[in-house]
Protein backbone atom coordinates (compact mmCIF):
# COMPACT_ATOMS: atom_id res chain seq x y z
CA UNK A 1 0.00 0.00 0.00
CA UNK A 2 1.09 3.57 -0.65
CA UNK A 3 3.07 5.04 2.21
CA UNK A 4 1.94 8.30 3.82
CA UNK A 5 4.93 10.19 2.41
CA UNK A 6 3.64 9.54 -1.13
CA UNK A 7 0.37 11.44 -0.85
CA UNK A 8 -0.51 13.14 -4.14
CA UNK A 9 -0.98 16.83 -4.75
CA UNK A 10 -4.58 17.91 -5.32
CA UNK A 11 -5.85 20.97 -7.19
CA UNK A 12 -6.70 24.25 -5.55
CA UNK A 13 -10.24 24.20 -4.20
CA UNK A 14 -10.17 20.52 -3.31
CA UNK A 15 -12.26 20.01 -0.17
CA UNK A 16 -10.97 17.99 2.74
CA UNK A 17 -13.59 17.06 5.30
CA UNK A 18 -14.71 14.71 8.03
CA UNK A 19 -18.13 13.10 8.33
CA UNK A 20 -20.60 11.98 10.99
CA UNK A 21 -24.31 11.13 11.22
CA UNK A 22 -26.96 12.25 13.69
CA UNK A 23 -28.05 8.97 15.27
CA UNK A 24 -24.45 7.80 15.56
CA UNK A 25 -23.18 10.76 17.57
CA UNK A 26 -25.91 13.02 18.93
CA UNK A 27 -27.60 11.03 21.71
CA UNK A 28 -30.32 13.00 23.51
CA UNK A 29 -32.96 10.87 21.84
CA UNK A 30 -35.70 11.96 24.25
CA UNK A 31 -34.75 15.60 24.70
CA UNK A 32 -36.21 18.85 23.41
CA UNK A 33 -39.14 17.30 21.61
CA UNK A 34 -37.37 14.71 19.44
CA UNK A 35 -39.59 11.85 18.35
CA UNK A 36 -38.75 8.16 18.08
CA UNK A 37 -36.93 6.91 15.00
CA UNK A 38 -36.89 3.42 13.54
CA UNK A 39 -33.44 3.01 15.05
CA UNK A 40 -34.71 3.76 18.55
CA UNK A 41 -37.29 1.03 18.03
CA UNK A 42 -34.84 -1.40 16.42
CA UNK A 43 -32.35 -1.00 19.26
CA UNK A 44 -35.02 -2.03 21.74
CA UNK A 45 -35.47 -5.35 19.93
CA UNK A 46 -33.60 -8.12 21.81
CA UNK A 47 -30.60 -9.34 19.85
CA UNK A 48 -30.88 -6.74 17.09
CA UNK A 49 -27.78 -4.75 18.08
CA UNK A 50 -24.51 -6.03 19.53
CA UNK A 51 -24.47 -5.91 23.33
CA UNK A 52 -27.95 -4.40 23.35
CA UNK A 53 -26.43 -1.02 22.52
CA UNK A 54 -28.30 2.01 21.18
CA UNK A 55 -27.71 5.59 20.12
CA UNK A 56 -29.50 6.94 23.19
CA UNK A 57 -26.30 8.66 24.39
CA UNK A 58 -23.73 7.83 21.70
CA UNK A 59 -21.03 10.56 21.70
CA UNK A 60 -23.39 13.03 23.38
CA UNK A 61 -22.72 15.50 20.57
CA UNK A 62 -26.08 17.13 21.16
CA UNK A 63 -24.50 18.61 24.28
CA UNK A 64 -20.81 18.47 23.28
CA UNK A 65 -21.10 19.96 19.80
CA UNK A 66 -18.78 22.83 20.71
CA UNK A 67 -16.07 20.29 21.60
CA UNK A 68 -16.53 18.67 18.21
CA UNK A 69 -16.30 21.99 16.39
CA UNK A 70 -13.03 22.70 18.20
CA UNK A 71 -11.71 19.34 17.01
CA UNK A 72 -12.70 20.14 13.42
CA UNK A 73 -11.15 23.58 13.66
CA UNK A 74 -7.89 22.24 15.06
CA UNK A 75 -7.78 19.51 12.42
CA UNK A 76 -7.89 22.16 9.71
CA UNK A 77 -10.62 20.65 7.53
CA UNK A 78 -12.45 22.71 4.95
CA UNK A 79 -15.85 21.08 5.46
CA UNK A 80 -17.93 19.01 7.83
CA UNK A 81 -20.52 16.55 6.61
CA UNK A 82 -23.22 15.90 9.20
CA UNK A 83 -26.82 14.77 9.07
CA UNK A 84 -30.03 16.29 10.35
CA UNK A 85 -32.30 13.95 12.31
CA UNK A 86 -35.76 13.98 10.73
CA UNK A 87 -37.47 13.02 14.05
CA UNK A 88 -35.70 15.87 15.82
CA UNK A 89 -37.14 18.39 13.36
CA UNK A 90 -40.53 16.80 12.66
CA UNK A 91 -41.17 14.25 15.43
CA UNK A 92 -44.04 12.52 13.61
CA UNK A 93 -42.41 12.84 10.19
CA UNK A 94 -45.07 15.32 9.08
CA UNK A 95 -47.18 17.97 10.71
CA UNK A 96 -45.82 20.26 13.44
CA UNK A 97 -42.19 21.38 13.28
CA UNK A 98 -40.10 21.09 16.43
CA UNK A 99 -38.38 24.47 16.64
CA UNK A 100 -36.03 23.32 19.41
CA UNK A 101 -34.71 20.66 17.10
CA UNK A 102 -34.08 23.18 14.34
CA UNK A 103 -32.45 25.47 16.88
CA UNK A 104 -29.79 22.83 17.54
CA UNK A 105 -28.79 22.63 13.87
CA UNK A 106 -28.97 26.41 13.60
CA UNK A 107 -26.36 26.73 16.37
CA UNK A 108 -24.22 24.03 14.79
CA UNK A 109 -24.23 25.71 11.39
CA UNK A 110 -23.46 29.09 12.94
CA UNK A 111 -20.52 27.55 14.77
CA UNK A 112 -19.16 26.03 11.57
CA UNK A 113 -19.51 29.27 9.64
CA UNK A 114 -17.76 31.22 12.39
CA UNK A 115 -14.79 28.88 11.99
CA UNK A 116 -14.79 29.02 8.20
CA UNK A 117 -15.85 25.37 7.90
CA UNK A 118 -18.27 24.59 5.06
CA UNK A 119 -21.38 22.64 6.12
CA UNK A 120 -22.40 19.66 3.97
CA UNK A 121 -25.83 18.69 5.26
CA UNK A 122 -27.26 15.21 4.75
CA UNK A 123 -31.02 15.23 5.17
CA UNK A 124 -31.53 11.48 5.63
CA UNK A 125 -29.02 9.15 7.24
CA UNK A 126 -31.38 6.26 8.03
CA UNK A 127 -33.30 7.63 11.05
CA UNK A 128 -36.86 7.58 9.71
CA UNK A 129 -39.46 8.80 12.22
CA UNK A 130 -41.15 5.74 13.69
CA UNK A 131 -44.56 7.27 12.98
CA UNK A 132 -43.73 7.18 9.27
CA UNK A 133 -42.71 3.53 9.48
CA UNK A 134 -45.97 2.75 11.28
CA UNK A 135 -47.76 4.22 8.26
CA UNK A 136 -45.81 2.05 5.79
CA UNK A 137 -42.32 3.51 5.87
CA UNK A 138 -40.42 3.74 2.61
CA UNK A 139 -42.72 1.11 1.11
CA UNK A 140 -45.22 3.95 0.86
CA UNK A 141 -45.03 6.74 -1.70
CA UNK A 142 -46.41 9.12 0.90
CA UNK A 143 -43.10 8.89 2.80
CA UNK A 144 -41.32 10.30 -0.26
CA UNK A 145 -43.75 13.21 -0.33
CA UNK A 146 -43.32 13.91 3.38
CA UNK A 147 -39.55 13.76 2.96
CA UNK A 148 -39.74 16.63 0.49
CA UNK A 149 -41.78 18.63 2.98
CA UNK A 150 -39.14 18.00 5.63
CA UNK A 151 -36.36 19.01 3.21
CA UNK A 152 -38.12 22.31 2.58
CA UNK A 153 -38.44 22.98 6.32
CA UNK A 154 -34.74 22.41 6.97
CA UNK A 155 -33.66 24.44 3.95
CA UNK A 156 -35.98 27.23 5.02
CA UNK A 157 -34.13 27.50 8.31
CA UNK A 158 -30.53 26.77 7.26
CA UNK A 159 -30.45 27.63 3.56
CA UNK A 160 -29.13 31.14 4.10
CA UNK A 161 -25.84 29.62 5.27
CA UNK A 162 -25.83 26.06 3.90
CA UNK A 163 -25.18 25.67 0.19
CA UNK A 164 -24.25 21.97 -0.05
CA UNK A 165 -27.10 19.51 0.47
CA UNK A 166 -27.14 15.71 0.29
CA UNK A 167 -30.65 14.29 0.07
CA UNK A 168 -30.03 10.64 1.04
CA UNK A 169 -27.17 8.65 2.43
CA UNK A 170 -26.86 5.16 0.94
CA UNK A 171 -30.41 4.29 -0.16
CA UNK A 172 -29.14 0.75 -0.80
CA UNK A 173 -28.59 0.28 2.93
CA UNK A 174 -31.89 1.90 3.89
CA UNK A 175 -33.83 -0.34 1.53
CA UNK A 176 -32.00 -3.63 0.97
CA UNK A 177 -30.18 -3.95 4.31
CA UNK A 178 -33.18 -2.61 6.27
CA UNK A 179 -36.16 -4.01 4.39
CA UNK A 180 -34.67 -7.14 2.74
CA UNK A 181 -31.81 -8.42 4.90
CA UNK A 182 -33.30 -7.19 8.17
CA UNK A 183 -29.87 -6.40 9.63
CA UNK A 184 -30.76 -2.72 9.99
CA UNK A 185 -33.90 -0.89 11.00
CA UNK A 186 -36.74 -1.51 10.45
CA UNK A 187 -35.44 -5.08 10.50
CA UNK A 188 -37.72 -6.94 8.07
CA UNK A 189 -37.12 -9.40 5.24
CA UNK A 190 -39.28 -8.54 2.25
CA UNK A 191 -39.20 -8.81 -1.51
CA UNK A 192 -41.71 -6.43 -3.06
CA UNK A 193 -41.62 -4.16 0.00
CA UNK A 194 -37.85 -3.74 -0.12
CA UNK A 195 -37.87 -2.92 -3.82
CA UNK A 196 -40.70 -0.46 -3.26
CA UNK A 197 -38.63 1.13 -0.49
CA UNK A 198 -35.64 1.48 -2.81
CA UNK A 199 -37.78 3.13 -5.48
CA UNK A 200 -39.58 5.45 -3.09
CA UNK A 201 -36.29 6.54 -1.55
CA UNK A 202 -35.22 7.68 -5.01
CA UNK A 203 -38.59 9.34 -5.59
CA UNK A 204 -38.08 11.11 -2.25
CA UNK A 205 -34.65 12.19 -3.44
CA UNK A 206 -36.14 13.65 -6.61
CA UNK A 207 -38.87 15.46 -4.69
CA UNK A 208 -36.31 16.84 -2.25
CA UNK A 209 -34.10 18.13 -5.07
CA UNK A 210 -37.03 20.16 -6.34
CA UNK A 211 -37.95 21.37 -2.85
CA UNK A 212 -34.41 22.42 -1.96
CA UNK A 213 -33.94 24.41 -5.15
CA UNK A 214 -37.31 26.10 -4.70
CA UNK A 215 -36.59 27.18 -1.13
CA UNK A 216 -32.89 27.95 -1.61
CA UNK A 217 -32.19 28.87 -5.27
CA UNK A 218 -28.41 28.89 -4.73
CA UNK A 219 -28.36 25.37 -3.30
CA UNK A 220 -25.92 22.77 -4.59
CA UNK A 221 -27.74 19.45 -4.35
CA UNK A 222 -26.46 15.88 -4.53
CA UNK A 223 -27.04 12.36 -3.26
CA UNK A 224 -24.61 9.94 -1.61
CA UNK A 225 -24.49 6.35 -2.86
CA UNK A 226 -22.44 3.53 -1.39
CA UNK A 227 -20.71 1.82 -4.28
CA UNK A 228 -18.68 -1.38 -4.23
CA UNK A 229 -17.26 -2.94 -7.38
CA UNK A 230 -18.42 -6.56 -7.56
CA UNK A 231 -15.70 -8.79 -8.98
CA UNK A 232 -16.00 -12.55 -9.62
CA UNK A 233 -14.39 -14.69 -6.94
CA UNK A 234 -13.14 -17.02 -9.72
CA UNK A 235 -13.13 -17.05 -13.51
CA UNK A 236 -16.12 -19.38 -13.68
CA UNK A 237 -19.20 -18.37 -15.65
CA UNK A 238 -21.32 -18.85 -12.52
CA UNK A 239 -19.20 -16.43 -10.48
CA UNK A 240 -19.13 -13.90 -13.31
CA UNK A 241 -22.93 -14.01 -13.44
CA UNK A 242 -23.08 -13.70 -9.65
CA UNK A 243 -20.87 -10.60 -9.74
CA UNK A 244 -23.15 -9.06 -12.36
CA UNK A 245 -26.22 -9.71 -10.20
CA UNK A 246 -24.52 -8.14 -7.20
CA UNK A 247 -23.46 -5.12 -9.24
CA UNK A 248 -27.03 -4.70 -10.43
CA UNK A 249 -28.57 -4.92 -6.95
CA UNK A 250 -26.01 -2.85 -5.05
CA UNK A 251 -24.81 -0.33 -7.60
CA UNK A 252 -26.77 -0.01 -10.83
CA UNK A 253 -30.20 -0.21 -9.18
CA UNK A 254 -29.36 3.26 -7.87
CA UNK A 255 -26.79 4.79 -10.22
CA UNK A 256 -28.72 4.06 -13.43
CA UNK A 257 -31.96 5.85 -12.39
CA UNK A 258 -30.13 8.76 -10.73
CA UNK A 259 -27.45 9.30 -13.38
CA UNK A 260 -28.90 7.59 -16.45
CA UNK A 261 -32.64 8.11 -16.18
CA UNK A 262 -33.53 4.41 -16.44
CA UNK A 263 -33.46 1.19 -14.49
CA UNK A 264 -30.66 -1.17 -15.55
CA UNK A 265 -31.05 -3.92 -18.10
CA UNK A 266 -31.78 -7.18 -16.35
CA UNK A 267 -33.49 -5.64 -13.33
CA UNK A 268 -36.92 -7.05 -14.17
CA UNK A 269 -35.43 -10.48 -14.90
CA UNK A 270 -33.54 -10.52 -11.61
CA UNK A 271 -36.72 -9.92 -9.63
CA UNK A 272 -39.21 -11.83 -11.77
CA UNK A 273 -41.67 -13.46 -9.39
CA UNK A 274 -40.39 -11.42 -6.43
CA UNK A 275 -42.22 -8.20 -7.33
CA UNK A 276 -44.45 -6.88 -10.09
CA UNK A 277 -42.80 -3.46 -9.61
CA UNK A 278 -46.27 -1.89 -9.49
CA UNK A 279 -44.94 0.90 -7.28
CA UNK A 280 -43.42 2.61 -10.35
CA UNK A 281 -45.34 5.45 -11.96
CA UNK A 282 -45.02 7.43 -15.15
CA UNK A 283 -42.75 10.39 -14.61
CA UNK A 284 -40.81 8.84 -11.74
CA UNK A 285 -37.59 8.35 -13.69
CA UNK A 286 -37.60 11.93 -14.95
CA UNK A 287 -37.99 13.09 -11.37
CA UNK A 288 -35.30 10.74 -10.03
CA UNK A 289 -32.87 11.63 -12.82
CA UNK A 290 -32.99 15.40 -12.35
CA UNK A 291 -29.51 16.86 -12.98
CA UNK A 292 -27.36 17.03 -9.85
CA UNK A 293 -24.72 19.51 -8.76
CA UNK A 294 -22.58 16.69 -7.40
CA UNK A 295 -22.51 13.00 -6.56
CA UNK A 296 -21.35 11.69 -3.21
CA UNK A 297 -19.56 8.32 -3.28
CA UNK A 298 -19.08 6.20 -0.18
CA UNK A 299 -16.44 3.54 -0.74
CA UNK A 300 -15.15 1.01 1.76
CA UNK A 301 -14.34 -2.25 -0.05
CA UNK A 302 -14.76 -4.40 -3.14
CA UNK A 303 -17.05 -7.42 -3.12
CA UNK A 304 -15.63 -10.74 -4.30
CA UNK A 305 -18.80 -12.46 -5.48
CA UNK A 306 -19.40 -16.19 -5.77
CA UNK A 307 -22.49 -18.02 -6.93
CA UNK A 308 -24.61 -19.51 -4.15
CA UNK A 309 -27.90 -21.41 -3.94
CA UNK A 310 -30.98 -19.26 -3.47
CA UNK A 311 -32.04 -19.28 0.16
CA UNK A 312 -35.68 -19.53 -0.89
CA UNK A 313 -36.44 -21.55 -4.06
CA UNK A 314 -39.85 -19.92 -4.51
CA UNK A 315 -39.36 -16.40 -5.95
CA UNK A 316 -42.62 -15.22 -4.41
CA UNK A 317 -41.19 -15.90 -0.96
CA UNK A 318 -37.71 -14.46 -1.49
CA UNK A 319 -36.44 -11.29 0.08
CA UNK A 320 -34.94 -8.76 -2.33
CA UNK A 321 -31.41 -9.63 -1.22
CA UNK A 322 -31.72 -13.32 -2.09
CA UNK A 323 -30.12 -13.20 -5.54
CA UNK A 324 -27.89 -16.27 -5.40
CA UNK A 325 -24.66 -14.53 -4.41
CA UNK A 326 -22.27 -14.81 -1.48
CA UNK A 327 -19.32 -12.59 -0.68
CA UNK A 328 -16.03 -14.43 -0.11
CA UNK A 329 -12.59 -13.53 1.23
CA UNK A 330 -9.81 -13.81 -1.31
CA UNK A 331 -6.47 -15.27 -0.27
CA UNK A 332 -3.75 -12.66 -0.15
CA UNK A 333 -6.12 -9.70 0.20
CA UNK A 334 -5.66 -7.89 3.52
CA UNK A 335 -8.79 -7.26 5.55
CA UNK A 336 -9.84 -4.88 8.30
CA UNK A 337 -10.90 -5.97 11.77
CA UNK A 338 -14.44 -6.14 10.35
CA UNK A 339 -13.28 -8.54 7.63
CA UNK A 340 -13.63 -5.94 4.88
CA UNK A 341 -11.04 -6.23 2.08
CA UNK A 342 -8.53 -3.37 1.96
CA UNK A 343 -8.29 -2.59 -1.75
CA UNK A 344 -7.76 1.04 -2.75
CA UNK A 345 -7.97 -0.15 -6.36
CA UNK A 346 -11.70 -0.53 -5.73
CA UNK A 347 -12.06 3.22 -5.28
CA UNK A 348 -10.15 3.77 -8.52
CA UNK A 349 -12.44 1.31 -10.31
CA UNK A 350 -15.54 2.92 -8.81
CA UNK A 351 -14.64 6.43 -9.97
CA UNK A 352 -13.39 5.46 -13.42
CA UNK A 353 -16.36 3.12 -13.87
CA UNK A 354 -18.80 5.94 -13.16
CA UNK A 355 -17.04 8.17 -15.69
CA UNK A 356 -17.16 5.44 -18.31
CA UNK A 357 -20.81 4.58 -17.79
CA UNK A 358 -22.32 8.05 -17.36
CA UNK A 359 -21.18 10.71 -19.87
CA UNK A 360 -22.82 13.51 -17.87
CA UNK A 361 -21.32 12.51 -14.54
CA UNK A 362 -21.49 15.51 -12.19
CA UNK A 363 -18.59 16.54 -9.94
CA UNK A 364 -17.79 13.87 -7.37
CA UNK A 365 -16.98 13.98 -3.67
CA UNK A 366 -15.80 10.91 -1.80
CA UNK A 367 -18.23 11.46 1.08
CA UNK A 368 -17.14 8.47 3.16
CA UNK A 369 -14.05 6.32 3.29
CA UNK A 370 -12.48 4.92 6.42
CA UNK A 371 -11.30 1.95 8.43
CA UNK A 372 -12.45 0.52 11.76
CA UNK A 373 -10.42 -1.17 14.43
CA UNK A 374 -11.89 -3.30 17.18
CA UNK A 375 -9.17 -2.78 19.74
CA UNK A 376 -9.23 0.06 22.25
CA UNK A 377 -6.47 2.07 20.58
CA UNK A 378 -6.14 5.68 21.69
CA UNK A 379 -2.80 6.84 20.36
CA UNK A 380 -0.95 5.18 17.48
CA UNK A 381 -3.05 3.94 14.58
CA UNK A 382 -0.69 3.42 11.63
CA UNK A 383 -3.21 1.24 9.77
CA UNK A 384 -5.62 4.16 9.52
CA UNK A 385 -2.90 6.46 8.19
CA UNK A 386 -1.91 3.91 5.53
CA UNK A 387 -5.57 3.37 4.63
CA UNK A 388 -6.23 7.08 4.06
CA UNK A 389 -3.02 7.54 2.10
CA UNK A 390 -3.68 4.58 -0.16
CA UNK A 391 -7.26 5.49 -0.94
CA UNK A 392 -6.54 9.15 -1.56
CA UNK A 393 -3.78 8.15 -3.96
CA UNK A 394 -6.22 5.84 -5.79
CA UNK A 395 -8.75 8.66 -6.07
CA UNK A 396 -6.12 11.00 -7.47
CA UNK A 397 -5.11 8.40 -10.08
CA UNK A 398 -8.73 8.01 -11.11
CA UNK A 399 -9.10 11.75 -11.58
CA UNK A 400 -5.96 11.76 -13.72
CA UNK A 401 -6.94 8.75 -15.84
CA UNK A 402 -10.65 9.42 -16.45
CA UNK A 403 -13.00 12.41 -16.84
CA UNK A 404 -13.79 12.49 -13.11
CA UNK A 405 -14.17 15.96 -11.64
CA UNK A 406 -13.06 15.00 -8.13
CA UNK A 407 -13.87 17.83 -5.73
CA UNK A 408 -13.18 16.47 -2.25
CA UNK A 409 -12.69 13.67 0.29
CA UNK A 410 -14.44 13.21 3.64
CA UNK A 411 -12.97 10.74 6.11
CA UNK A 412 -15.38 8.54 8.04
CA UNK A 413 -15.45 9.37 10.80
CA UNK A 414 -14.39 12.35 12.87
CA UNK A 415 -15.34 10.42 16.03
CA UNK A 416 -15.71 6.87 17.17
CA UNK A 417 -19.47 6.38 17.28
CA UNK A 418 -22.46 4.07 17.38
CA UNK A 419 -21.91 1.76 14.42
CA UNK A 420 -25.49 0.63 13.92
CA UNK A 421 -26.08 -3.11 14.42
CA UNK A 422 -22.43 -3.57 15.43
CA UNK A 423 -22.89 -1.29 18.43
CA UNK A 424 -19.82 0.41 19.87
CA UNK A 425 -17.20 -2.23 18.99
CA UNK A 426 -15.89 -0.83 15.68
CA UNK A 427 -13.90 2.40 16.00
CA UNK A 428 -13.61 4.45 12.82
CA UNK A 429 -12.69 7.76 14.40
CA UNK A 430 -9.78 10.05 13.93
CA UNK A 431 -10.71 10.87 17.51
CA UNK A 432 -11.09 8.23 20.22
CA UNK A 433 -14.22 8.53 22.35
CA UNK A 434 -14.41 7.15 25.86
CA UNK A 435 -18.13 6.41 25.89
CA UNK A 436 -18.72 6.37 29.67
CA UNK A 437 -17.28 9.88 30.05
CA UNK A 438 -17.55 11.31 26.52
CA UNK A 439 -13.87 12.28 26.61
CA UNK A 440 -12.41 12.88 23.15
CA UNK A 441 -8.74 12.06 22.48
CA UNK A 442 -7.25 12.68 19.01
CA UNK A 443 -5.38 9.72 17.58
CA UNK A 444 -2.09 9.76 15.70
CA UNK A 445 -4.04 9.79 12.42
CA UNK A 446 -5.72 13.03 13.49
CA UNK A 447 -2.36 14.66 14.19
CA UNK A 448 -0.91 13.32 10.93
CA UNK A 449 -3.80 14.75 8.93
CA UNK A 450 -3.55 18.06 10.72
CA UNK A 451 0.11 18.32 9.72
CA UNK A 452 -0.71 17.44 6.11
CA UNK A 453 -3.53 19.94 5.92
CA UNK A 454 -1.42 22.66 7.50
CA UNK A 455 1.10 22.21 4.67
CA UNK A 456 -1.32 23.19 1.92
CA UNK A 457 -0.39 26.03 -0.39
CA UNK A 458 -2.50 28.13 -2.71
CA UNK A 459 -1.82 25.69 -5.54
CA UNK A 460 -2.24 22.30 -3.95
CA UNK A 461 -4.01 20.39 -1.28
CA UNK A 462 -1.35 18.05 0.06
CA UNK A 463 2.39 17.94 -0.45
CA UNK A 464 4.53 14.84 -0.30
Amino acid sequence: MTTPSELPAMPAGFVWGAATAAYQIEGAVAEDGRGDSIWDTFCRRPGAVADGASGAVACDSYHRWRDDLRLLDSLGVDAYRFSVAWPRVMPAGSGPVNRRGLDYYDRLVDGLCERGIRPFVTLYHWDLPQAMEDAGGWRSRDTAERFADYAAVVAGRLGDRVRDWITLNEPYVSSIVGYAEGRHAPGVREGHGALAAAHHLLVGHGRAVTALRAVSPGARVGITLNLSPAVPATGSAADRAAADRMDLMLNRQFTDPVLGGAYPDGFERLYAGVSDLSFRRDGDLKLIGAPLDFLGVNYYYRIHAAAAPYEQPDPALRSACDIGVRSVTREGVPVTDLGWPIEPRGLYDTLTGLAGRYPDLPPVYVTENGVAELREDIGADPERIRFIAGHLAAAARAAADAPVDLRGYFYWSLLDNFEWARGYGPRFGLVHVDYPTGTRTPRASYHWLREQLAGRTADQFLTS
